[in-house]
């Protein structure tokens, strides 16, 4: 099991449940749109939101966007430590470091001990796409080593200025690279581990992506905070984290929707149909699975398991329970006694 760390009130690590992050896109010295944006994220489910700080006006914004929020602000730092200090200053409640481009030792020990006196954690962050260059040349390259090897060295070099506040990601765009680099890692400290696949691309792509990386190392027991990196609207990030997380089976609430791929025995137009239910579903919080199914083979029969169910025939359907057919209804209804049904649950 991992040490346990806390960003603000948000327990990371040492078992706690596998807590969900994104990043705010705003420029984060524009305060209203970047605590708005945060605000839509929490809604989705984000619990723990990092920011980038690219300069001292992202800096001075930090306390003002904590007086607005109610999840734990992470700051994203890169080149200057300066602004590490800066955002430790005001209330930060995490810090992210990348210790490709940090700078030399006394840059490293004045924000560990800004954040030990503050009691801000730090999460060393390495990144294939800024991996020190000795490293590469080293390694021949970004290799599973190189990303460990970076990332102990940061540790070490933390450590060694009395700091041990600490969690760890190795992440990069190769997903096989991305788990070996986790596991290696895994096995070397008990650190929490913060886990992505960078630069996972659009939500086609980088959805595939992210459930092979983060869900494959969940199902290992590896990970203790999840970051989805998608090129769209972060709070798809959320959703798509929720999904992975439920599809390891680390999160039990909400719907779990089950549907048949179709085939030549479906008489309905099941497509839209389970979109419609997934739609309607969006907001529920019952721990319930439904099934959407296409005909009775694959109705009370495969989706025996789920709680309620809808299986298409021709020109009507039947809803079922637990693998049992309550009633049929016209196909026209279907969805709506669905939801009728649920109702009841």
């Amino acid at each position: 099991m991992t040490k346990r760390l806390y960003v603000g009130t948000v327990p990371v690590g040492g078992g706690s449940p596998v807590s969900i992050q994104s990043m705010c896109n705003t420029k984060t010295d524009d305060i209203p749109a970047t605590v708005a944006q945060i605000k839509r994220l929490e809604a989705a489910g984000c619990e723990i939101i990092r920011v980038a700080i690219p300069d001292q006006a992202a800096a001075e914004a930090v306390d003002k966007i904590k007086e607005q929020i109610a999840i734990p602000l992470v700051a994203d730092i890169h080149f200057n430590y300066k602004y590490a200090l800066a955002c430790a200053e005001r209330g930060i409640d995490a810090i992210r470091i990348n210790p490709g481009n940090i700078g030399g030792e006394e840059k490293v020990q004045a924000v560990a001990d800004v954040c030990r006196a503050r009691k801000i954690p730090i999460r060393v962050g390495v990144n294939g796409g800024s991996l020190e260059k000795e490293l590469r040349a080293k390694y021949g390259g970004v290799t599973a080593e190189a990303l460990v090897e970076s990332a102990l060295g940061q540790v070490r070099l933390l450590n060694k200025f009395d700091f041990d506040d600490i969690c760890i990601s190795v992440k990069c765009s190769d997903v096989p690279l991305t788990i070996a680099a986790y596991r290696l890692l895994s096995e070397r400290v008990d650190y929490p581990l913060h886990l992505g696949v960078t630069e996972a691309g659009t939500p086609s792509m980088g959805m595939v992506k992210s459930a092979m990386g983060i869900g494959g190392l969940l199902c290992m027991g590896i990970g203790d905070t999840i970051r989805v990196t998608l090129t769209a609207d972060p709070v798809e990030e959320i959703y798509a984290a929720h999904k992975i997380l439920k599809a390891a089976g680390l999160r039990k609430e909400g719907v779990n929707l089950i549907a048949c791929p179709t085939c030549g025995r479906t008489r309905i137009d099941l497509i839209p149909m389970a979109e419609e239910v997934e739609r309607r579903l969006s907001g529920c919080k019952k721990p319930i699975t439904v099934a959407v199914m296409g005909c009775a083979v694959n109705g009370p029969g495969e989706a025996a398991a789920a709680d309620i169910g809808i299986a298409g025939g021709k020109g009507e359907g039947l809803l079922f329970r637990k693998g049992k057919i309550l009633y049929k209804v016209p196909q026209e209804r279907l969805v709506d006694a669905l939801m009728e049904e649920i109702e009841k649950l």
